[in-house]
């Protein structure tokens, strides 16, 4: 039910660390809270007020409505960006970082989930969610074209793309956020990652320690950018 609050919050975050002044922030802050205020009143006062004698089927049906909107777009975000193959960066990576390392950061920091045509409208194509990160601005449903171009370019050099069944996805996903949620003591390296340090790789700038990331099984991390065409 509060997950689009929690997007929110995230977003109220991210609005801080720009935010010039506390007047900014407080603002900002208020900003939200009157937004939140007016949403709860909308979907569980007033449109229950007009049903009048139905009231309560109103309400109910608000309650659902929200928490299956709530529910759908937790999965669809959550697999998009906590999936395995789907890198996490620290705000290390981004220093000094060109335009081709962005691209590549992009793609391999967010994941999608396959889908037919029904899926992916009621998805708003997020199911392309790589697609979505690497043009932010290019209309959703353009990503299925797009999608085709992107795989082969990652085929073409040798970049992962990650995807699978949205089940499938989702359980990678909890795992994932499971496991980030281990004290780092308590992690511990793939074989992958014990071969890419034997081998003189490591983990790639930015990944979080005890996941294995493509750049680790790539001696030449620079090299590699440098093979996207800019």
């Amino acid at each position: 039910m509060t997950f689009e609050w929690g997007i929110a919050l995230h977003d109220l975050h991210s609005d801080y660390e720009r935010a010039a002044t506390d007047a900014v922030k407080s603002a900002r802050t208020r900003a939200l809270i009157r937004k939140i205020g007016r949403q709860t009143a909308k979907d569980y006062l007033l449109f229950p007020a007009l049903s009048r004698r139905r009231w309560h089927r109103t309400l109910k049906a608000n309650v659902a409505a929200n928490l299956l909107r709530n529910v759908w777009a937790y999965v669809v975000i959550c697999c998009g960006h906590f999936a395995d193959g789907a890198e996490k960066f620290t705000p290390a990576a981004l220093e000094g970082e060109t335009k081709p390392q962005w691209y590549l950061r992009q793609m391999l920091g967010s994941a999608n989930f396959n889908a037919g045509p029904v899926m992916a409208f009621l998805s708003g194509n997020l199911c392309y969610q790589i697609e979505h990160h690497l043009f932010p601005d290019l209309p959703s449903n353009r990503y299925p074209q797009i999608a085709a171009r992107v795989r082969a370019v990652c085929a073409t050099y040798d970049l992962p793309y990650t995807t699978g069944p949205l089940a499938r996805q989702y359980l990678l996903t909890l795992r994932t956020i499971f496991t980030l949620a281990l004290p780092d003591r308590l992690l511990r390296p793939t074989p992958a990652d014990r071969d890419a340090h034997r081998g003189g790789g490591g983990l790639a700038t930015g990944a979080q320690p005890g996941f294995t990331s493509w750049s680790a099984t790539h001696s030449d991390d620079t090299a590699a950018t440098s093979r996207i065409p800019s």
